[in-house]
């Protein structure tokens, strides 16, 4: 951390410097407030169908909200579809951004099977297509879940080729199980959602994902992290020298099971997997990011209005369609739960909103460093604005917001996307199609 001038030319850093010379340049006075890199968010679901309804966020309503939250990048899930080719998948989500989106983005690919036309094709959506990371399932039965056969094979295809295998870290068929006698016994609230995917389904899934990585040789990303017990896992895999990294998201830093008590339906925003967890082990995640035990603060973003679409499930949990908004109060979160409250210090927040997810997913040096020939993502943070958090204030195209009455103080005073001005004292600029895709180079090991 230094105090510095930043050349922003041609959309990258042209220079750093103590007094740069300002003349024939727009001067823009970054006074009490910190000089961040733009914020990367390695998890969002954008205009992705689930449930039997869609997002309420397309990558316009959503890149502009992460914009304003003081994210300048964001990594999104494609998603590949049983015997089809993963260039398809690849081919609908690039065709959902362009156009809409604000802000920069790259793609991650899930693997709907383990045909040997799909694992070999991970190969060219790594080395052509600039995709270097991809996601298995161990839940959502009969939907996206996949079988270990299916994990171990994808793993040892990501070692071979360069790619990083993300694992979504549940017990899905004990959760079809549980579901089942819950909804027998006439049990339809939205807690029951968390009832049903207890604690260690979690960690039982991620000390399997481990142990198969471990076997295969490959690297793993273990997303929402949720639990203490999931963490736990990921640092002795990390004790037996694996190359696990790991991600947990700001509902499981802020939030917890009691939420799904909420009245008048409101529990149902609260629906998410892994479900919201005792309170006890929020600061034991804090923690987690604090030591570097946990690597990356995603967001996973997957917003769904109460009225209309988490109705869905009124009358059966597990019609409930799973998610929650968070992409535009991840960075704020993070902010004001880990620096305000002196757990987490600016460094850290920086290597574990941007940094750290730019280099496991190809992006570094162009993204998550303010460096000479980097690309001018920028946030001109002010840490002494207070404000409320409030669906009645956000951008994201959604009625609810699980951090709802939340005060905070730190806000985005402006954000650069590639030397563009898109957020000017809070307000957003910039416009839909702005933003580009950006290739990701192949994963190798990183010491994070």
């Amino acid at each position: 951390m230094t105090h510095a001038d930043v050349l922003m030319d041609g959309g990258v850093i042209a220079a750093l410097g103590a007094k740069l010379d300002a003349a024939g340049h727009d001067v823009v006075d970054a006074s009490g407030a910190y000089v961040f890199p733009g914020s990367i968010d390695p998890h969002t679901h954008l205009d992705m169908p689930f449930g039997g309804t869609v997002t309420a966020d397309d990558f316009a309503t959503g890149t502009v909200a992460a914009a304003l939250g003081g994210t300048t990048t964001i990594v999104d899930f494609a998603l590949h579809t049983r015997g089809d080719s993963l260039a398809n998948a690849l081919a609908t989500w690039k065709k959902k951004a362009a156009g809409k989106a604000a802000i920069d983005y790259g793609f991650h690919l899930t693997i709907a099977d383990g045909r040997d036309e799909t694992l070999n094709e991970m190969q060219t959506m790594i080395e052509r297509e600039g995709v270097n990371s991809f996601k298995v399932f161990m839940a959502y039965k009969h939907v996206l879940q996949v079988d270990d056969e299916t994990i171990f094979r994808a793993m040892q295809a990501a070692k071979k080729f360069g790619g990083l295998i993300q694992v979504h870290a549940e017990n899905g068929d004990v959760i079809e199980v549980t579901t089942k006698d819950a909804l027998a016994a006439g049990h339809t609230a939205p807690k029951w959602h968390a009832l049903t995917r207890p604690v260690e389904l979690e960690g039982e899934a991620t000390n399997r994902a481990i142990r198969m990585a471990e076997v295969s040789g490959a690297p793993l990303y273990v997303v929402h992290v949720s639990s203490a017990m999931a963490a736990d896992m990921i640092s002795d895999g990390r004790k037996r020298g694996l190359p696990i990294y790991g991600e947990t998201c700001p509902q499981y830093l802020v939030c917890s099971e009691d939420d799904y008590d909420r009245p008048d339906f409101a529990g149902a925003n609260y629906v998410m997997s892994p479900p919201l967890r005792p309170k006890w082990n929020q600061s034991v995640l804090l923690g987690k990011l604090k030591n570097s035990e946990l690597h990356t603060f995603g967001s996973d973003h997957c917003s769904f209005n109460n009225c209309g679409q988490k109705e869905l499930g009124k009358d059966d949990f597990s019609k409930i369609p799973n998610g929650a908004p968070t992409i535009e109060d991840r960075f704020t979160i993070l902010w004001h739960y880990g620096v305000n409250a002196g757990v987490i210090g600016i460094n850290q927040l920086v290597a574990l909103s941007s940094t750290n997810a730019a280099k496991l997913f190809g992006l570094f040096p162009r993204k998550g460093t303010i460096a000479v020939g980097s690309d001018a993502d920028i946030v001109i943070w002010d840490p002494s604005v207070e404000r409320t958090i409030s669906a009645k204030s956000h951008h994201m195209n959604v009625d609810n917001n699980i951090f709802e009455g939340m005060k905070v103080k730190g806000k985005a005073r402006h954000v650069f996307s590639r030397g563009r001005k898109i957020v000017d004292d809070g307000t957003f600029t910039g416009e839909a199609g702005a933003g580009a895709f950006v290739k990701a180079n192949p994963f190798y090991p990183v010491n994070l």
